[in-house]
C-alpha cells in the first residue's frame, strides 16, 4: 500500500468532486489516520470522540452527516454500530489504483520550463477594431457560474437526500432486530413457564398429589413466577421440588390443633370469690 499514491488519488478525486467541502476532507485525513495506525488493514473500528477531536469538527450533527455523505459517494463504506461499547466499522478504498501513468510521449524534457507561456490571444489586445471578436480572452459567463452554482446546490441536495435514506434504512434495521430480540425474549419466558398440565405430570411423576399441583401453579401464577417477590424464576422443577419437600411441614402444621382454649366461664360468676 502506498499511500502517497493513494493521498494523490484521493486529491485528485476531491478537485473533481464539488459536493465536497472542507469539513469532508478533514474527516476523511482523520479516518486515514486512523487506516494508517490500522497498517492499512480493513475494517477499522473508530470511536466517535477520537475522530471528532482529530479532524476539528465540534458538531455530532456534522459530524454523522459527513460521514454518511462520505459513504454514499463511495469514499468510504461506513457500518455504523448502536452498542455503546462497540466501535463502528469503516472500511477505506485505495485510490492509488485510479492514477494513471504519465505516457513518456507526454512528458515534458528536463530543460522546458515548468510553466507554458499564455497564449499571445489571450495577452495581446489588437488596438484595431477588426480583431477584438477573435483576439480577446475568453472569461466564463456568468451563465455559466449560476449554472455551476446551481449544480452544487443540486448535489448537495441529492446528498442530504441520500443521508435521509440511509438513516432510514438503519432506523429500520434497528426497529427489526429489536422486535426480533423481544420476540426471542417473550418466547424464553415462555419456556419458563410451565403449563398447568406439565405441573401435574410432573407432581403425579413424583407421588404427590394433583392438588399440590393446582397449590403450586396457582401460587407462582399469582406473583409473576417470581421468587421470593424479586428473582425471575429460571427452573420450575427445581422450584417443585423444594415446594414438594417443604410441603409436609405445611400440611402437619395444619392438623395441629389449637392450643389456645377459652376459658369456661359462668355468667353469674362471683369475681369476689378467691380463685
Amino acid at each position: 500500500m502506498n499511500y502517497i499514491k493513494h493521498l494523490t488519488g484521493f486529491f485528485e478525486k476531491v478537485a473533481i468532486d464539488k459536493s465536497l467541502n472542507p469539513t469532508h476532507v478533514s474527516l476523511y485525513i482523520a479516518l486515514f489516520q486512523f487506516w494508517n495506525c490500522n497498517r492499512f488493514k480493513n475494517p477499522i473500528s473508530i470511536s466517535r470522540d477520537e475522530v471528532m477531536r482529530i479532524s476539528k469538527i465540534s458538531s455530532k450533527a456534522t459530524y454523522h452527516k459527513c460521514l454518511k455523505n462520505l459513504h454514499s459517494l463511495g469514499y468510504i463504506n461506513y457500518e455504523p454500530s448502536y452498542n455503546p461499547f462497540k466501535g463502528s466499522h469503516v472500511y477505506l478504498f485505495n485510490f492509488s489504483d485510479d492514477l494513471k501513468p504519465i505516457q513518456k510521449s507526454e512528458r515534458k524534457p528536463k530543460n522546458e520550463p515548468l510553466f507554458e507561456q499564455v497564449d499571445e490571444q489571450a495577452l495581446n489586445k489588437s488596438c484595431t477594431s477588426d480583431k477584438t471578436s477573435s483576439e480577446q480572452a475568453l472569461v466564463p459567463s456568468i451563465n455559466y457560474i449560476n449554472n455551476t452554482n446551481n449544480l452544487n446546490i443540486e448535489n448537495v441536495s441529492n446528498l442530504n437526500e441520500q443521508a435521509k435514506n440511509f438513516e432510514e434504512i438503519n432506523n429500520f434495521q434497528l426497529k427489526n432486530e429489536n422486535l426480533k430480540e423481544e420476540k426471542s425474549s417473550a418466547k424464553k419466558e415462555e419456556k419458563l413457564h410451565p403449563l398447568i398440565e406439565e405441573v401435574k405430570t410432573y407432581f403425579q411423576e413424583n407421588n404427590f398429589p394433583e392438588q399440590e399441583a393446582q397449590k403450586f401453579f396457582n401460587y407462582f401464577k399469582s406473583v409473576g413466577w417470581l421468587v421470593g417477590g424479586k428473582t425471575p424464576m429460571v427452573d420450575w422443577q427445581a422450584a417443585a421440588q423444594n415446594w414438594m419437600i417443604n410441603a409436609p411441614k405445611f400440611i402437619s402444621n395444619a392438623e395441629q390443633p389449637n392450643r389456645a382454649k377459652q376459658l369456661n366461664t359462668t355468667t353469674d360468676k362471683d369475681y369476689s370469690e378467691p380463685l
